[in-house]
Formats: C-alpha cells, structure tokens, sequence
C-alpha cells in the first residue's frame, strides 16, 4: 500500500507531455530572450546601427572641415604668390590695411557733415 509521502510525490510528478511542453516553452523563452539580446546590441551596441550613425556623422563633418581647410589653404597660397609676383596686390594691401600713401598724393580728410534733416542741425 502507498504510503502518505509516495501519494504526495504522485501528485507533484507531472505527465511526461506536460514536462516536455515546459521544456519547449523555458527553451522558446531563452530563444527570445537571446534573439531580444542580439537585437538591442546590433542597435545600440560598440559597433551597433547607432554608433554607425554616429561615426558617419563625425566622419561627415571632419570631411567638411577638410574641405573648407584646404579652400582656405588654396586661398592663402594664392594670395602669397600674388604679393610675391605683383607689385599692385602689395601696394593695395599696403593701402588697404597699413593706411599707406604714395610719395606726393594728398589726402582728403573727410569729417562727418549734420543731417539737414532737422533745422537745429544747421549751423548759422
């Protein structure tokens, strides 16, 4: 005759299909759960969609500066051999930005003339 814990342990034991079902559905879960996993470090993992991203914008933007670099470059060069070569791009910068005169112009200081706007601007 069974005993009390043989009767316990009867009813605790569950039917070889009902364990296989759990079995396939914690392996199922686990499967997810990986996959899951897998898919959120594609995105935002070290070298996930997002770190991409972000590394095409930078690289963007240092091929930018690259460029308007060597523009300013090119310039520069230009403007180098310009006042290497031609004596008028040194007399036009010396002008323009040193205030320089030739020998015998005259120059023209120019003062700021009241608005005829109103008449208590007009001097009598």
């Amino acid at each position: 005759m069974p005993t009390r814990d043989d009767l316990l342990l009867s009813n605790r034991r569950a039917p070889a299909g009902v364990k296989a079902a759990r079995r396939r559905r914690i392996v199922q879960f686990l499967l997810l759960f990986v996959a899951a996993l897998l898919v959120v470090n594609g995105l935002v993992g070290d070298r996930g969609l997002l770190a991409m991203l972000r590394a095409r914008h930078e690289y963007d933007e240092i091929a930018a500066a690259i460029a308007r670099q060597r523009a300013e470059n090119a310039r520069l060069r230009e403007e180098a051999r310009r006042l290497r070569e031609d004596p008028a791009a040194i007399e036009e910068l010396a002008r323009r930005q040193l205030g320089l005169i030739k020998p015998g112009e005259k120059v023209f200081i120019v003062r700021d003339v009241p608005s005829l706007s109103s008449p208590a601007s007009i001097p009598r």
